[in-house]
């Protein structure tokens, strides 16, 4: 698949589903709990079906990993990643951010992605060894150099209250060093304003596939660089994350790494 294919396919799809969230916003909704704080309501489902039937219908031999379970697995070359509504906590309450993510795998390399912001009509999409754009304009990551000038985000998973690897020692060890810290609460997104250099960097644990995988191929394209917060290579398969504008990389890293060595410590 190139990609004229791939973003005449995707692009009016995802903006479909994006009106249909548009439509449904600050509206009463039905939410369930998969979780303790873990929430999902019937747009992120009705938003998975759209997106899953629009993709079966076109490649009905290719592979499906989508959050709310939907499609099946078929050892295709091909899986497309979904995240039908990054940001559902959000969503819920009426705050005006939220995206929905999609990826696209080729025998385990991320091949391309589109992450789509409704509210704001931002439309980020990436093809390998082609560049990222936002809204067909090519984007690039920020030249900020040190972290005390650095404007970062980060997020706290859904076991916050289950684990000792948790975030907020890390968060406490980067918020005294940075700029400033912010926690939007969608990974897709974060990820993709560092890709267009809103951001300088971002990390989070307990990701999934649906979570880091369209929004990891804008930030490589954008000249960005991703791994695990130890400095070796990430798979969106990996539960922890370090994507930054690259000069941060390192610093960042070691940071990350006190952190780990104080929580093995107690």
């Amino acid at each position: 698949m190139n990609s004229t294919e791939f973003y005449s396919f995707l692009e009016p799809l995802v903006k479909e589903v994006g009106e249909y969230q548009a439509s449904k916003w600050n509206t009463s909704l039905n939410i369930e709990y998969k979780g303790e704080i873990n929430l999902v309501t019937e747009v992120d489902k009705k938003s998975e079906e759209m997106i899953i039937s629009a993709i079966q219908a076109k490649y009905p031999d290719h592979d499906i990993l989508a959050e709310e379970g939907g499609g099946q697995r078929k050892d295709s070359p091909y899986k497309w990643i979904i995240d039908p509504l990054d940001g559902t906590s959000n969503f819920a309450h009426g705050y005006p951010l939220f995206a929905i993510s999609i990826a696209l795998e080729h025998k385990g390399e991320i091949l391309a992605g589109m992450v789509y912001e409704p509210l704001r009509k931002e439309l980020f999409k990436g093809y390998r060894g082609e560049g990222a754009f936002l809204n067909d304009k090519k984007i690039s990551v920020s030249s900020c150099e040190k972290l005390d000038r650095g404007f970062v985000a980060t997020g706290f998973a859904y076991n916050i209250r289950e684990t000792q690897d948790n975030n907020l020692v890390h968060f406490k060890n980067i918020i005294l060093k940075a700029h400033a810290v912010r926690r939007d609460g969608v990974a897709a997104i974060d990820i993709c304003y560092v890709a267009c250099g809103r951001y300088d960097a971002f990390w989070e644990l307990n990701l999934f596939p649906w979570d880091t995988a369209a929004a990891i191929l804008m930030l490589e394209e954008a000249g960005g660089q991703v791994s695990c917060f130890n400095g070796k290579d990430y798979m969106v398969y990996e539960k922890e994350i370090l994507a930054t504008n690259t000069k941060l990389h390192g610093e960042m890293v070691e940071i990350l790494k006190i952190g780990k060595e104080r929580m093995q410590a107690n």
